[in-house]
Parts: C-alpha cells; sequence; structure tokens
C-alpha cells in the first residue's frame, strides 16, 4: 500500500503553470531528463515523501517515464528494488501550497510530496501533468482500438511508436507555448500598467526594455513551435512509407520463424518415424550428430548442435494437445504430421534416463494476473490454508524444492573424509548457507504438497547417494526428509513450512530440526533454517532476502558454529546477502572464520593469536581457503523459472517410482507443460478429493470411541513419529522399506491420492 496522510485538501484537476524558471543560487538542480524515456514529461530527481512509518517526510528519489511515477530510497536501488509506483492515468494531482503536492489515485494509492523550492514543485507539477494527458490519449486509443484483431492492435502500436513520440513532443510544446502565451500576456498586461503609473524616466526606460524582452520571447516560442509542427508534418508525410517497410520486415521475419518451427517439427517426426521403423547399428547410432539419438541406446556425447536442436523440443510440450496420462492417438508417420504426446515427449528420456539428465523445460508463459485482488484477504492470515491458482507457482513440489538442500551434496563428501572435528564443521556450514544458493531469483511459490505425497531422488550410481521425501501432516504442512550417502553421512529433517503475508512483504518460517550424522566419526550436527523474507509482494519488482541465525551444534565434541544472516539494509555499506560465521570449540575459543554471501561463495579463515581483535584473536588472510562457491544457472534460467542443473532434473519422468511421487501429480504436470487452466481446474479437483478423503478417514476415526472430536489419525507410511534423544523433539525418522518395495515394484500400500 502506498503511504498516506491523512487531512490534506486541495484542488484536483489540470493545473495552469509558468514556465520553468530559472534555478535561483544554492536550489537543488532540476531533475534530469530520464534516458530512454519517451516524451519531454520523463524526468527523475529527489522529492519528499510522507510516509507513516516514521512519522514525516522521507528524501526519496523518483522517477517519472511513460506514464508511471515509481520511487526508491536512492538513485543506486533503481538496479534492484522499486518502493512503489502508481499510474497517472487514473490519477489526480493536487497542489498545496508552495511546496506540497498531492498523487492519488481514487484512495489506493496516494503521496503526498514536497520539493526543496516552488520552482522545483512547479517542474515536476508540469511534467507530471504532460505525463497524465499522454497516458490518457494513450489509452483512449488503445480502447478505440479494442475491436481490432489482437495481432494487427500489437502490429499498430509498433509501427506508431515512433511517430506517437513525435506527436508527444510536439503537443508537450504546444501546451507549454500556450503556458507562454498566458501568462506572456499576463506580463505584458502589468508591465504596460506600470508604464502608466507617474515613474521616474530611467524606470520608464528599463519598463520598455523589459517589455520588448517579454516580445522578443513570445516571438521566438512561437517560432520554435512552428519549426516543430513543420518537423511533425514532415513526418507523417513520410509515416505511410515508414510502416510499409516496417510491416515487410516483420512479415518476413514471422514467415522465417514459422518455416524454422515446421522444419523443425519435420525432423523430429522424421527422425521418430525412422527410428521406428529401422533399429540402427550400435556404431552408427552413437556416431551420429542428431541429439534425439543421443537420448536412445547410442552412447555418443552430446555436442554443441545437440543443444541448439534440443530447443525445439520445449515449444511443443506446451502446444502438445495430449498430457501425460491421457489416452494417446494413433502414430502417423507422414512427414506432414508435426504433433505428438507428452508421452512421446518423454519416451527417449525415460529409456536412459540415468545417462541423460534433461536440460530444460517448457518456457514459462507470460500469464498476466491480478495479484493484488487474490492477495488483499490473505493479510496477516497463513497462506498454507488458502487455495491459490497454480500461477504464483513454479512447477515443482515442496517435496522436489526440500531436495534441492542436496544441490551441492559434495560438501558433505568432503566433510566425511576431514580428520579435524572442527574443519567438518566448516564444512557443514558451507552445506548450510549452499542450501540458500537457490533461492536469491524463485519468487514463485512451489506446490503445496498432497498428504502421502513422496519424492524419490535416486542419484546412488553418479553421486553416491540417494533421497526420499514424504508429506506426513497436511494441517501444519510439514515434510519428511531422508538421504543416505555411501560416502559416509546421513541427512534427515522434518520441516513444517508457516508463511504469513503482512501487506508489503511475505514472511516464510521454517520450523524444524535438520541433522547430519557422519557414520565414520559418529559426529551429529543439528541445526535450524532461518526465515526467508519475499518483498514487494504488491508494488515492484520481487527480491529474496534471508535473515537471522544458525546455530549448527556437534552432539558428539560439542563444537559450535554460529552463522549470521544479515538483512538487507538500505543505509548498510555492507556486501548484500552477507553471512559471517565462527566455527568454536566447547570452550568457547573460535578456530575458524567463515565470510561470504549466500548466493555466491563462502572462504574460510584460519584464526591464529592477536589483539587488534575484541577477542584476542584474528583471522589469517593468508590461511583463507574456499569452502563453497555457486554454480552457474543453465543457459536460458531466466525462462525457466530461474532452476538450477539440480531442479530442471527433479521433475522428468522416470519409471518404476512410487504411485504417490510429485512427478505423477497431474496438475503439475499440466503447469509444467504451459497448460494453466486445466492445470487450475486438476489442483482443484486434487483439493477436493484430499478434503474427502479427511472427512472420510475423521469418521472412521471417531467410531471405536464415542470422542470423536474430528482428529486425524493418519499415519505416514514410509516415516514413523520418535522421540529423538538429542534434540528432545518428537519427529518423524525414515522407518525403512521403501528401496525395497521399489525393487519389488510392491506398492500395495500407497493411498491413491491423485
Amino acid at each position: 500500500m502506498a503511504d498516506q496522510r491523512p487531512g490534506t485538501a486541495g484542488s484536483t484537476g489540470s493545473i495552469p503553470t509558468p514556465p520553468p524558471a530559472p534555478t535561483p543560487p544554492g536550489a537543488p538542480a532540476a531533475p534530469a531528463p530520464v534516458p530512454g524515456g519517451t516524451g519531454g514529461s520523463a524526468r527523475e530527481g529527489w522529492l519528499f515523501k510522507w510516509t507513516n512509518y516514521i512519522k514525516g517526510y522521507q528524501r526519496r528519489w523518483f522517477v517519472l517515464s511513460n506514464g508511471l511515477l515509481s520511487y526508491y530510497r536512492s538513485k543506486a536501488e533503481m538496479r534492484h528494488t522499486c518502493r512503489g509506483t502508481i499510474n497517472l492515468a487514473t490519477a489526480n494531482i493536487t497542489v498545496e501550497d508552495s511546496c506540497n503536492f498531492i498523487i492519488s489515485n481514487g484512495g489506493a494509492q496516494t503521496y503526498h510530496l514536497k520539493a526543496s523550492t516552488e520552482v522545483e514543485r512547479q517542474r515536476w507539477v508540469t511534467a507530471l501533468e504532460l505525463a497524465k494527458a499522454r497516458a490518457v490519449k494513450m489509452l483512449a486509443e488503445s480502447d478505440e482500438s479494442g475491436d481490432e484483431e489482437p495481432t494487427s492492435q500489437t502490429d499498430k502500436t509498433e509501427l506508431n511508436t515512433t511517430l506517437r513520440t513525435l506527436s508527444s513532443k510536439v503537443e508537450d510544446l504546444s501546451t507549454c507555448n500556450d503556458l507562454i502565451a498566458k501568462h506572456g500576456t499576463a506580463l505584458q498586461r502589468s508591465l504596460s500598467e506600470l508604464e502608466s503609473l507617474k515613474l521616474p524616466a530611467e524606470s520608464n526606460e528599463k519598463m520598455k526594455q523589459v517589455n520588448e524582452r517579454a516580445t522578443l520571447f513570445r516571438i521566438t516560442s512561437n517560432a520554435m513551435i512552428n519549426a516543430c509542427r513543420d518537423f511533425l508534418l514532415l513526418a507523417q508525410t513520410h509515416s505511410k512509407k515508414w510502416q510499409k517497410s516496417l510491416q515487410y520486415e516483420r512479415d518476413q521475419r514471422i514467415r522465417l520463424e514459422e518455416t524454422l518451427e515446421q522444419l523443425a517439427k519435420q525432423h523430429n517426426h522424421l527422425e521418430r518415424a525412422f527410428r521406428g521403423a529401422t533399429v540402427l547399428p550400435a556404431q552408427a547410432s552413437s556416431t551420429r550428430g542428431s541429439p534425439k539419438d543421443s537420448f536412445g541406446p547410442g552412447k555418443g556425447d552430446l555436442s554443441d548442435e545437440d543443444d541448439e536442436n534440443e530447443f525445439f523440443d520445449a515449444p511443443e510440450i506446451i502446444t502438445t494437445p495430449e498430457s501425460l496420462g491421457h489416452k494417446r492417438t494413433g502414430s502417423n508417420l507422414s512427414s506432414t504430421s508435426t504433433e505428438f504426446s507428452v508421452e512421446d515427449q518423454f519416451k527417449p528420456l525415460q529409456d536412459d534416463m540415468k545417462k541423460e539428465k534433461r536440460t530444460r523445460i517448457p518456457q514459462k508463459p507470460n500469464y498476466s494476473l491480478n495479484l493484488w485482488s487474490i492477495m488483499k484477504n490473505c493479510i496477516g492470515k497463513e497462506l498454507s490454508k488458502i487455495p491459490m491458482p497454480v500461477n504464483f507457482n513454479e512447477p515443482l513440489s515442496m517435496l522436489q524444492r526440500l531436495t534441492e538442500d542436496l544441490e551441492y551434496h559434495e560438501l558433505l563428501d568432503r566433510g566425511a573424509k576431514c580428520e579435524s572435528s572442527l574443519e567438518q564443521l566448516c564444512y557443514v556450514a558451507a552445506f548450510t548457507v549452499s542450501s540458500y544458493s537457490t533461492t536469491v531469483f524463485r519468487t514463485s511459490k512451489p506446490f503445496n504438497p498432497l498428504l502421502g505425497e513422496t519424492f524419490e531422488l535416486d542419484r546412488l550410481e553418479e553421486s553416491g547417494y540417494r533421497s526420499l521425501c514424504e508429506q506426513v501432516s497436511h494441517h501444519p504442512p510439514a515434510a519428511a526428509h531422508h538421504a543416505d550417502s555411501k560416502n559416509g553421512w546421513t541427512l534427515r529433517q522434518e520441516i513444517k513450512i508457516t508463511s504469513k503475508f503482512r501487506g508489503k512483504y511475505l514472511s516464510i518460517m521454517p520450523l524444524g530440526t535438520i541433522h547430519c550424522i557422519f557414520h565414520a566419526t559418529g559426529h551429529h550436527y543439528t541445526w535450524k533454517k532461518v526465515t526467508t523474507t519475499v518483498h514487494n509482494i504488491i508494488v515492484g519488482k520481487l527480491w529474496i532476502d534471508q535473515s537471522g541465525e544458525i546455530d549448527i551444534v556437534n552432539h558428539k565434541t560439542g563444537d559450535r558454529c554460529n552463522l549470521k544472516f544479515a538483512p538487507y539494509s538500505y543505509f548498510s555499506r555492507d556486501v548484500p546477502r552477507k553471512v559471517t560465521g565462527e566455527v568454536m570449540d566447547l570452550s568457547g575459543k573460535v578456530h575458524f572464520m567463515l565470510a561470504g554471501t549466500w548466493d555466491e561463495k563462502m572462504d574460510g579463515f584460519r584464526v591464529v593469536a592477536g589483539s587488534n581483535s575484541e577477542h584476542g584473536t584474528e583471522r589469517s588472510e593468508e590461511s583463507r581457503f574456499i569452502l563453497w562457491k555457486r554454480n552457474p544457472l543453465p543457459k536460458n534460467a531466466e525462462n525457466m523459472y530461474y532452476f538450477s542443473e539440480l531442479a530442471l532434473t527433479l521433475n522428468a519422468c522416470e519409471e518404476g517410482t512410487a504411485p504417490t511421487d510429485s512427478r505423477l501429480r497431474p496438475d503439475q504436470r499440466l503447469m509444467e507443460n504451459g497448460r494453466w487452466d486445466e492445470a487450475n481446474a486438476e489442483k482443484q479437483r486434487l483439493e477436493e478429493k484430499q478434503r474427502m478423503t479427511r472427512k472420510k478417514r475423521e469418521a472412521e476415526a471417531a467410531k471405536p470411541t464415542e470422542e470423536g472430536n474430528g482428529t486425524e489419525s493418519y499415519k505416514a507410511l514410509w516415516f514413523e513419529r520418535k522421540l529423538d534423544p538429542q534434540t528432545k523433539e518428537v519427529t518423524h525418522v525414515y522407518r525403512g522399506g521403501y528401496w525395497e518395495c521399489k525393487e519389488k515394484q510392491d506398492w500395495d500400500g500407497c493411498p491413491n491420492i491423485f
């Protein structure tokens, strides 16, 4: 919500304003034009804004461009965080006094602003009025052209951008000219009145000079306006020629894109038909350069050409008429047929899944959504109890996001080889920090798992570990996770996610303890997660921050590491997303110091005796060693929900998983394939089915006793509740049996949740 100040008054409407006067000595510089802004009314500069939080006017950096007025805490903040934006097309501009003015769009947003001087305020008000007039005109033009086809409307908008910009500049000058003429006439009238007074001869001479200069100023401004009109007429004369040229180039580009897409689809279909009719020799299949053969029986390495050709798989997943699990149509081997089902899409992947992992998913559609219409009723509530459309989601479940903690599992592999428990603790701390690196751009929420939903990740052959997650509770939502590695460690956790929407930001508080046990030494580490905050929920660009402290404890030796996640501060000169830590023994003596950021890397420093620091010790820069460094994101990650290489593989179809596995969730699969309307309908069906199952279970639990309070008697399938001897908490611990059932393909005990 925008900051508001009650008890203001003033008239609303267009304000006749004088031309900008020269800046007085000592006054702030006028706002500079925004680079790249359209129209002469684009501006940026400092203004004072009233805020309820600190009860007064605070200095803010304002940017006026394209009919929108945005503000920031500082000019440097423009690169990452917008504090608020108001659309001038529906806003009213009211002048209060010499330096104050108000911008309001009907109560939803109201900005109370103050300039340093009256001259500066007048320049801002003039620019705002011009920008508002242009925004209203563009809105009216878009309404008038609403009956046209969407494609022609887009073309018209693009083709007329240059001409509209020229027209807007001339309109701005015409408005200024009218203002100059009006106030110039008033000025000359006042000068004539002064000449009629009985003044000394010297004063009359001065008055005549001023009158002549005012007349010359009006003549010059009129000449400038006429020259601009001539320029506009010349541009309009050639506009049709420009439009024809631009339209021709655009049509050529569209035809070329359609031809390339058609050729790629035919190429894919012919390869499928050829593989279906012919069995290639092993040597021939391994030497072919086709990207599709790399997914088949051949063992040839993928080349650069493979990556380029695979691009055409993504759009076909979005436009395919069948989804996974739907009835397949018969295969047509004609070279003109280009459609195939999602089952065809993933079948080659399933044949050699362990050898080749997918490196891309369908691109995120540009789906518009009125966020405020949904979130306005959620302020202060627990979001896990509010049904949300898939438009807010990414195509992964919370169980898969929890598995992403193993993105940098090699840190635990290194820790298992350490002879020193303190050095091992450094790697555990780096692993703890690394789990947040995948969240820096991930502003979409994961799917809330259904009760009994599971997710497995079997990387025993490739990386030496395998992982299992299960949703063990629905209210409150809780997921249990267990991972074993043949490299000598076990990771387990039960995480309950609570979230609160505070209006401008969303707080996510994970509850639960994470355990890491090293088999060779018996060192048992525990820690808890910090709070995640998503800022600018309603207005501005979403950004994520982590804040709080983590205490990692070795229950065998008493060693401890304290990690501090510094919250982002607008007034701090520290590096954003900063994390610092100290590794100390049972007596409290610091042996290692850690420093870095949760989105990039962590360094370790061995502590040496010294007298400069607070504790009598200081870190040795010579002993610096890199603990962890973030892997680069895949190519085009911004179009794939900013998934990491591991995240891209998590929802790929695999054979032999439990029927409750997240990969088989239909609404999530539809959403990944870009079919969001169908995904929303399927999500509602699954939620209703879950509610009916819960009511049935509650009714059955109430039958043996007459004290039925509707409490759930649900028991997890692969995890059991136990009292943890280290933390004294009741938590879900893996009971075993999943991988044995998978080997036998015995899933009789799994519930039907999909």
